[in-house]
């Protein structure tokens, strides 16, 4: 990975910074996009003893806004020439519904519609060779989108709209991957495992006394959650290929839901709409 430039985003804690270290180690040259200054500074220092070669970078931004996403991803556009791998992480849960400004579910903005968007408006900075890394996870089992209530206006469950983002993470790979079928440039999604990370910590209400408890328990270290994301950014075995939803650097299969061409196409296509990019 010496020399290449990887875009990071939920890189200033668990699997993300894990990821964006070890990369670094690896030779990367890490471009972090943070919500919280004061967290990016530890990390980009955690960086600069990993690498002290490189000039890692960080921007700040709030990943829930539509113009948020648009800035940060215009601010790396041009300061950037050239981006190898493009870690789509960020993400977060809420136990109770919360719009944002641009009349958006929280979820459905920070953890769909921002992989969407900055993906998009780094594609022109992707060349042959390059890879895209989104963070997905087993949690869309049992999960089903309608499209008539993508906002949850209806009916509102904290860990069952997080699925539902999630499911939308894997549709968006697999529209994605069909996209950039022969520009040499490959997308793949992931499950993490249960991590025990601060994911969730904040959340509220049940689901977040039921991680706390769940956690010491069953969950894995973010050292072990990050090798995935490592691994697609890295390793030679994945080069070439796209479209894939991978466990334990391991391809895996998604629900029937998440391998319908026709939902990923109609989800790009609301997302594009929603958004004003990704419409041609």
């Amino acid at each position: 990975m010496a020399a290449k430039t990887i875009v990071v985003t939920g890189g200033t804690s668990g699997i993300g910074e894990v990821a964006a270290i070890e990369l670094a180690k690896q030779g990367a040259r890490i471009v972090l996009i943070a919500r919280d200054p004061a967290r990016a500074d530890v990390t980009m220092a955690a960086l600069r003893k990993a690498n002290a070669n490189a000039d890692h970078t960080v921007h700040i931004a709030e990943l829930s806004r539509l113009s948020e996403m648009k800035r940060v991803a215009g601010e790396i556009a041009s300061s950037e020439p050239q981006i190898d791998v493009l870690v789509n992480n960020a993400g977060a849960l809420f136990n109770t519904r919360q719009v944002t400004e641009d009349g958006l579910e929280m979820t459905f903005a920070t953890n769909h519609m921002a992989y969407f968007v900055v993906t998009n408006l780094l594609l022109p900075h992707l060349r042959s060779g390059a890879r895209i890394v989104s963070t997905a996870s087993d949690a869309h089992k049992g999960a089903r989108l309608d499209f008539d209530d993508l906002q949850s206006e209806r009916r509102y469950s904290g860990f069952s709209v997080y699925g539902k983002s999630k499911l939308c993470n894997i549709l968006f790979n697999r529209e994605l991957a069909k996209r950039l079928d022969g520009t040499g440039i490959t997308a793949n999604c992931l499950h993490p495992g249960f991590v025990a990370t601060r994911f969730g910590d904040s959340s509220g209400g049940l689901f977040q006394t039921v991680l706390k408890v769940a956690k010491p328990v069953g969950a894995i270290s973010p050292e072990e959650g990050a090798r995935t994301i490592i691994y697609l950014a890295s390793s030679p075995e994945v080069e070439g290929k796209s479209g894939g939803y991978y466990y334990k650097n391991k391809l895996a299969t998604p629900t029937k839901e998440a391998q319908s061409d026709a939902d990923a196409k109609r989800l790009w296509d609301i997302s594009a709409r929603l958004s004003g990019v990704g419409t041609a």
